[in-house]
């Protein structure tokens, strides 16, 4: 009996240890990817997108010290690639989903800094009117679908936006986010289970940033990888480096052609990683500032990017200045007219509670 104990120990700790490597980037598909099968447009505008993100998220976090946001802020410095490299792999039409942290996939679904951050600042013209702030902001337009605060909820909705996909047979496919902290939920299971039965066009793409709020992941999470969850439905699924956008593009390129031919749902493991702690309110002492900085360093998806960029020599140190010079710009003008905003006015507190008028519609 001690013999068995020991070693299922033994093997627990295999499998955290190798979850480890792969969540800093020692993943499956990782800087194997041929850069030479990208045009140099394509690339900076992956490293644009990225640095978008990266720059209104510090700017959220700044105004979130002033006092400007309130409420809970969830920032995504780190994990840029993996959203950027999946909406480079989407059609127009396809569908997005996520959780809380959710500021990077609205500027990559094409949504407007100025409405984001209009909204995190509880002002009229963000895009849930100043009513919804950093967790709950959508864009019909865009075809996003939030932003979720509950841990895990946006799964089941995102699979039911899958059903409506193949009810309709539009040929679309939702993305649907969740993080490593969300897997042990069992309304993820009963999604699985749905979207594997009627072969909806999902792919469920876990966040795996290695901790789940102050928790890590092989403190939290038993057994191998997080994709494997999905065999037991007949689910395919890979790890991906989330750190390295154009291994998450060719990823998501396999993973949305297969569910939209019709294979059914697909899990997509993203091994990334994020510098800030879990909101701003929390110090992250559960990590060590060394292990911190080495993934700066070591595994950063913008400079990872850029490195490559410069090495190719598809522009120069000056060309992507210029960049970072324009974005640093257009994210200050979407700050100034997010402060310069009015707040909403109190009569919103009684408007869009229901739907009115479903009769006309």
């Amino acid at each position: 009996m001690a013999r068995t104990k020991a070693t299922a120990s033994k093997g627990r700790k295999a499998a955290g240890a190798a979850r480890k490597d792969k969540a800093q980037g020692k993943s499956e598909s990782g800087s194997g990817t041929d850069i030479g099968a990208y045009s140099a447009e394509d690339l900076l505008h992956y490293y644009k997108e990225m640095l978008e993100i990266r720059r209104l998220e510090e700017r959220a976090g700044q105004m979130y010290g002033m006092g400007l946001i309130g409420g809970f802020c969830h920032l995504y410095i780190g994990q840029e690639a993996v959203v950027v490299g999946m909406q480079a792999a989407a059609i127009e039409g396809d569908t997005v989903i996520t959780s809380y942290r959710d500021h990077g996939h609205m500027i990559a679904c094409g949504m407007d800094p100025k409405g984001v951050l209009a909204e995190l600042t509880g002002r009229r013209t963000g895009y849930s009117k100043g009513k919804g702030g950093s967790m709950h902001m959508f864009s019909k337009e865009r075809n996003f679908y939030g932003g979720h605060g509950i841990v895990a909820a946006q799964v089941p909705i995102g699979t039911g936006i899958a059903f409506a996909h193949r009810y309709r047979e539009d040929g679309f496919v939702c993305m649907t986010y969740l993080g490593d902290g969300a897997v042990n939920q069992g309304q993820v299971y009963e999604s699985f289970n749905m979207a594997a039965l009627w072969h909806l066009p999902v792919v469920y793409v876990i966040e795996n940033n290695k901790y789940g709020m102050g928790t890590s992941v092989q403190r939290a999470a038993a057994g191998g990888d997080l994709f494997e969850r999905g065999h037991a439905y007949g689910i395919p699924g890979e790890m991906v480096d989330g750190m390295d956008v154009l291994a998450v593009k060719e990823a998501g390129d396999k993973a949305l052609a297969h569910a939209r031919a019709g294979d059914g749902p697909y899990i997509l493991e993203m091994a990334t990683y994020r510098y800030r702690g879990h909101s701003m309110s929390d110090p992250a002492k559960y990590r060590t500032r060394e292990e911190v900085q080495k993934v700066r360093e070591e595994l950063d998806p913008i400079e990872h990017l850029k490195e490559r960029i410069l090495a190719e020599k598809l522009a120069s140190e000056d060309d992507l200045k210029e960049i970072d010079k324009a974005v640093r710009a257009q994210v200050k003008e979407a700050a100034e007219f997010a402060q310069d905003s009015p707040e909403p006015d109190p009569s919103e507190l009684y408007t869009d509670v229901l739907k009115e008028d479903v009769a006309a519609a």
